[in-house]
């Protein structure tokens, strides 16, 4: 079992934490500080524990090459606003005479911010010398970045095993969000999948139906079961080829003991535009000129009615294409569903992946659910059933 922050004294101690500071920017703007807004705690608590902070972090795709529009140092203002105005001081690397001298004239109340460890190749190619040179520049190791965990890079797999080492409060949370939705969770146990392609989420459906109760599949890889199912689906998008992979999944679950839920009706269109007509059918009766582009209120109202029945919830993906209206009420009406019975108590929400997170913004529940990722691909690992290297090494 991995430690966390609390099983170290970190007074008068250098505490390097690997974060993610890979947020979106605009004109040198952040758009979006939810990552750094949520490492805050740990890096406050640390501070005021008494330890001296050193934050390193991977910006964009360098590639292992010096690229001044990937710099850290566009972060210093962003990170110092989330931390109330502490001063943070950037060194020009994150290895060696520079990242030390900053080190080492920095005092208790500063923040070290190195540079983009993904200028070295060394982080991307996991290098035990790269590690190593990174463990001098501190005492502890603290891991607060879930969203690389699934990495086995040089500052997640390897400095670990270097120092002795946790998890942050963020990685924390997140591995006991985790746990309370597949590891050990209250049943039963729901889950929602939506997004456009089986072959992209093939592992995750083989492991989910192992797990839950109740499966629940929307979004365009639905239509694909119903295809498999001898449904006709119309001009909808669907992977004709991977009707005998539904089909396998279709037996693991019924094996497993696992609830398939499929739409019972549908909201079709003969195109994905804003304003064109659409009309509700029955998923057996789509058009064959039309496109099946959201679940039916049918299909919202009988998971709704199934949500009242759960007590732990996972969702990943969209049920329709919720970036266009109205394609987006299926989506929009369960995701304020869930919400509502995770505020009286009765329901464990966790929700991760891309898609997901922007379909729960646009819903403007993203703060009611019980646990948010913004971890993506680590999060859709971890909903695979594979070990996480970051995770992994922390143990």
């Amino acid at each position: 079992m991995f430690k966390t922050i609390d099983q170290h004294d970190v007074s008068g101690k250098k505490v390097l934490v690997r974060a993610d500071l890979n947020v979106p920017m605009h004109d040198g703007v952040v758009t979006d500080a939810t990552r750094l807004e949520r490492l805050a705690p740990t890096i406050i608590e640390l501070l005021d524990r008494g330890a001296l902070v050193i934050i390193t972090s991977h910006f964009g795709r360098p590639e292992g090459e010096r690229r001044s529009e990937m710099t850290m140092a566009t972060l210093c203002g962003p990170l110092s606003d989330v931390l109330g105005g502490r001063n943070v001081v950037f060194a020009d690397d994150c290895i060696g005479p520079e990242a030390r001298k900053v080190i080492d004239s920095a005092t208790g109340s500063d923040v070290v911010l190195l540079e983009n460890l993904r200028f070295h190749a060394g982080e991307e190619d996991n290098d035990a010398a790269f590690a190593s040179k990174l463990a001098s520049l501190a005492d502890i190791y603290v891991n607060d970045a879930f969203s690389v965990a699934h990495r086995a890079h040089a500052s997640t797999e390897k400095l670990p095993r270097l120092l002795p080492s946790a998890a942050g409060r963020l990685m924390q949370a997140e591995l006991a969000a985790l746990n309370s939705a597949l590891g050990s969770p209250e049943r039963p146990v729901g889950a929602i999948v939506g997004g456009a392609k089986i072959s992209t989420k093939l592992d995750l459906l083989e492991n989910l139906v192992k797990k839950v109760d109740m499966l629940a599949i929307g979004g365009a890889m639905a239509n694909t079961f119903l295809y498999a199912l001898g449904t006709d689906v119309g001009k909808s998008l669907c992977e004709a080829q991977m009707r005998p992979t539904a089909l396998k999944i279709l037996g693991i679950a019924d094996h497993a003991g696992c609830e398939i839920i499929l739409p019972s009706d549908a909201v079709v269109a003969t195109e994905l535009a804003e304003g064109v007509p659409s009309q509700i059918v029955p998923a057996t009766a789509v058009p064959s000129d039309m496109m099946i582009l959201d679940i039916g209120p049918g299909s919202a109202n009988a998971l709704a009615a199934m949500m009242g029945d759960l007590r732990t919830l996972v969702w990943n993906g969209p049920l329709g294409a919720f970036e266009v209206a109205p394609f987006d009420a299926g989506t929009v009406m369960l995701a304020k569903v869930a919400a509502d019975l995770t505020r009286s108590g009765f329901l464990n929400t966790v929700a991760g992946g891309g898609d997901t997170v922007a379909a729960l913004a646009a819903a403007d529940v993203v703060d009611e659910f019980s646990y948010v990722s913004t971890a993506g691909g680590a999060f859709l690992e971890w909903m695979e059933g594979k070990e996480l290297p970051g995770v992994k090494a922390l143990d």
